[in-house]
C-alpha cells in the first residue's frame, strides 16, 4: 500500500534522510525506530505529503504522493509529535471545526470517534486544560475523524505518564486492527507491543527491516553471563575467564559487597551463539579454590540490538 522508494531529503548540506526504501502492506503496523535526530520525522512527514523528497519517490497505492496530491492525503491520517490543538476550544467545538474543515457532514461522526478515542468525559473542556494524555487523544481524534486507510503517528506515547502510555497503545491497538498505521518511536517495548515489523534508522539511513518476532532472533545471536566469585583477585579473573570456549571478551564490574566488609569480583561474559560457558566457570572456580557466587545468563534484548544498530552496527 505504501512504497518509499530510495527518498533522501537534504537541507542544505545536511543530509537528513539518505537513499531510504521500505514498504508497507495494507493492514500492517509498522514500527519505526531510531534515535532523536535519526530522521524519523522526515521521512514520515514525506509519506504524508508535508515535505517533498529531494530525490525517489513515495507512492500509495501505486500513486506518487506530491505535494499536490490531495486525493492520496485524503487516504491519511496524520499526528504529530506535538499535535497543533486549539487550547483556547471546547474539546466539542475543535472536532467539529476539523470536521468542518474536512467537508465531514455526518452529525453521528464526531461521538463516535470521541468514543473510540475515550473523549466522552472531556467533551464540554478546554483542549488547553486537558492532560497531556487526553491532548493526545484529541489529536488522534483528529486523525481519525475523516475515516483514513492510513494512520501516521509520530511519538505517540512521547512525554505520557506510565497510565497514559498504557491507554494511548490500548488505543493504538484497537485502531490498528482496521487501518494500516506507521508508528514513529525509540521505545523497544511499545515496538513489541504494538508492531508487526520493525525498520530502524540510523543518520538518515536503514540499518534494519525485519518482523518484530524475528528482530532478536536474527541480530542478537550473544548473550552475557554474569559471574560473582570469592576468593580470586580480578587480575587473575579476567585472563582465565577469557581463555573459555565461547566467551568472545569478558568486563569487569562491581561486585557485591559481603558482611564481613570484603567484596565478591565481578565479571560479564560476552558469549556467542549458542556456547554455554557455565560448565567452564564451574570447573575454573572449582580447580582454583575460588567460590562461585552467581552465575546469571542474560540474553540480549531488543535494546541491546537497537543500540549495537544506532551506534555504529552493522548495517542491513
Amino acid at each position: 500500500m505504501i512504497e518509499v522508494s530510495h527518498v533522501s531529503r537534504a537541507y542544505g548540506d545536511f543530509l537528513a534522510v539518505d537513499d531510504v526504501s521500505f514498504s508497507v502492506r495494507k493492514g500492517e503496523i509498522v514500527g519505526l525506530l531510531g534515535p532523536n535526530g535519526a530522521g524519523k520525522t522526515t521521512t514520515m512527514r514525506m509519506i504524508t505529503g508535508f515535505l517533498e523528497p529531494t530525490s525517489g519517490a513515495v507512492t500509495i497505492d501505486g500513486r506518487e504522493m506530491t505535494g499536490d496530491s490531495r486525493d492520496l492525503k485524503r487516504k491519511i491520517g496524520y499526528m504529530p509529535e506535538s499535535a497543533p490543538l486549539y487550547g483556547e476550544m471546547l474539546v466539542a467545538d475543535y472536532l467539529e471545526y476539523v470536521a468542518a474543515m474536512q467537508g465531514i457532514g455526518d452529525p453521528a461522526k464526531i461521538p463516535s470517534i470521541a468514543a473510540v478515542c475515550g473523549l466522552e468525559e472531556v467533551m464540554h473542556k478546554n483542549v488547553g486544560d486537558l492532560s497531556r494524555g487526553y491532548r493526545q487523544r484529541v489529536g488522534l481524534a483528529h486523525s481519525l475523524l475523516h475515516d483514513p486507510e492510513i494512520l501516521i503517528l509520530d511519538e505517540p506515547t512521547s512525554g505520557l505518564d506510565p497510565n497514559q502510555i498504557i491507554e494511548v497503545r490500548n488505543l493504538i491497538r484497537s485502531i490498528g486492527t482496521t487501518r494500516t498505521v506507521i508508528i514513529s518511536t525509540h521505545i523497544l517495548s511499545e515496538v513489541e507491543m504494538l508492531c508487526d515489523r520493525v525498520v530502524i534508522i540510523s543518520r538518515g539511513r536503514i540499518v534494519a527491516d525485519s518482523p518484530t518476532k524475528e528482530l532478536r532472533a536474527r541480530y542478537a545471536q550473544r548473550s552475557t553471563l554474569r559471574v560473582q566469585m570469592a576468593g580470586c583477585r580480578e587480575s587473575g579473573l579476567e585472563p582465565a575467564l577469557s581463555r573459555l570456549p565461547g566467551v568472545s571478551a569478558v568486563t569487569l564490574a562491581d561486585g557485591e559487597a559481603l558482611p564481613d566488609g570484603s567484596r565478591l569480583s565481578c565479571a560479564e561474559l560476552s558469549v556467542e551463539g549458542d556456547a554455554d560457558p557455565r560448565p567452564g566457570v564451574f570447573a575454573l572456580a572449582r580447580d582454583s579454590g575460588w567460590t562461585l557466587y552467581e552465575m546469571t545468563v542474560r540474553k540480549n534484548s531488543l535494546e541491546d540490538v537497537f543500540r549495537e544498530l544506532t551506534t555504529g552496527g552493522d548495517e542491513q
